[in-house]
């Protein structure tokens, strides 16, 4: 099933450990940013990692990321993480990630594609998706792409 939609949106501020030398954003620490975005996208559904790992037996692991870089994040700028379903699969769900400046220019620093697959929490083989997860993905995602302004912050 293809879904498109504004996504979530999730607040970060660059901090001195996420610089390096140059005092620039280290390439590797978009892939945190990323990765927090997503969580808290999962906890804005109602789910955590830790309860569906413990309670539904089903972890996610990412299989594939594709980041471009389009701009430098530096010390102290408050950023907006963005996360939107644009694939939902059996046991997969791809989605589109961007980060951005958060203030007015909102310039675009980079953007990811990214695939993360379900899995069996125990053996680690994939396996479908939770049918409660992939039905609130399915109404969240739907609503957000008929009103734009209702995505979370």
């Amino acid at each position: 099933m293809s879904i498109s939609s504004s996504g979530f949106s999730w607040p970060l501020r660059v901090y001195y450990e996420d610089t390096d030398v140059s005092g620039v954003v280290y390439h590797a620490n978009y892939l945190k940013f990323f990765e927090r975005a997503r969580t808290e996208w999962l906890r804005s559904l109602g789910y955590s990692q830790e309860s569906l790992r413990h309670e539904v037996e089903v972890a996610f692991t990412v299989s594939r990321v594709e980041v471009a870089f389009r701009s430098p994040a530096r010390l102290d700028d408050q950023l907006i993480a963005t996360v939107a379903v644009t694939e939902l699969k059996r046991a997969s769900l791809v989605m589109t990630q961007q980060l951005r400046l958060g203030d007015i220019d909102g310039r675009l620093l980079a953007e990811a594609e990214v695939k993360v697959v379900s899995v069996d929490a125990a053996s680690f083989k994939p396996c479908a998706l939770p049918d409660g997860f992939r039905n609130r993905v399915q109404t969240v995602e739907n609503a957000a792409s008929r009103n734009p302004s209702s995505s979370a912050a």
